[in-house]
């Protein structure tokens, strides 16, 4: 059992992930994720994984620290949370920039903790409803999932399928240029139909980058919610590349190796998808 699964476990919300991803993939929509997002346990468990992150000591633009924090009663630092929620309005986030193998560097947002905390508890909630749509071979920022995974997937498509080509995708900026609109979109064609999430998600999207102002488009790195956002996006993505052939649909039922061989009889062209975040292999 990882971590994550005994710390959500230890907070009994088990049951409940379990019960959004069942209804998720079953097509039900969601208006009432408010309500979960704030419950005590999921905070408190939102808590426990943004201190147990290896940026947790690193302080937003307030200067506030897990120290801080630590010196309130679990009634007060959840009752926090919940008052900010009333009426959220993030705080602004700080931009630092990581050296990359290549000489370039790559953005990092770095949000206040309190609103990492916030993000987080989001996360915890949408997660499972999401999971349950998403293709089954993304493997970036999932839970459960891994580069080892997408690799293995790699070789077992090279060696049982007898294609030996790999072309290496890499989506250019794409942190920095998803359009709000679509991802509003994209988020609600998921089942995620409370209003009230939408909109404090849109606030998270349009907190202010010091030195740099509003975004107008974009989900920065360094944000909790960032890469579940990004698999959002990429999805639609994922799903139409596989319905051109792996889950090409089909008026008739064959088994898997049956209609794989239908399919070499057609003019469609064999292909694969394996995709890790921004980067993938069609």
């Amino acid at each position: 059992m990882s971590t994550l699964e005994r710390s959500t476990e230890y907070y009994g919300l088990t049951d409940l992930f379990d019960q959004l991803y069942e209804s998720s993939l079953n097509g039900k929509t969601f208006s009432k994720l408010y309500q979960l997002i704030v419950l005590k346990q999921n905070i408190l468990l939102a808590y426990r994984n943004i201190k147990r992150n290896s940026g947790a000591k690193t302080p937003g633009v307030d200067g506030v620290t897990i120290s801080d924090i630590e010196k309130l009663n679990e009634n007060e630092f959840v009752e926090i949370i919940r008052t900010s929620l009333t009426n959220y309005q993030p705080g602004p986030v700080r931009r630092v920039y990581i050296p990359k193998k290549n000489g370039k560097k790559r953005p990092l947002g770095i949000p206040n903790l309190y609103d990492r905390i916030i993000q987080q508890a989001i996360k915890q909630v949408l997660e499972p409803i999401v999971e349950a749509k998403f293709f089954k071979h993304s493997y970036g920022f999932r839970p459960l999932r891994s580069v080892e995974q997408a690799m293995g997937r790699m070789h077992s498509i090279i060696n049982n399928v007898q294609l030996h080509y790999v072309v290496d995708v890499d989506i250019k900026g794409f942190f920095d240029n998803v359009n709000h609109n679509l991802l509003r979109h994209q988020i609600w064609n998921m089942g995620i139909h409370d209003t009230k999430v939408m909109a404090i998600i849109s606030k998270i999207l349009k907190a202010e980058i010091v030195g740099e102002g509003t975004p107008e488009k974009g989900t920065p790195q360094g944000g909790v919610l960032s890469p579940l956002l990004a698999n959002i996006v990429l999805n639609d993505l994922d799903q139409w590349i596989a319905s051109q052939w792996e889950n090409f649909p089909s008026r008739h039922q064959y088994s898997r190796g049956k209609l794989h061989r239908a399919l070499k009889g057609t003019t469609l062209k064999e292909g694969y998808l394996v995709r890790y975040a921004d980067d993938c292999a069609p």
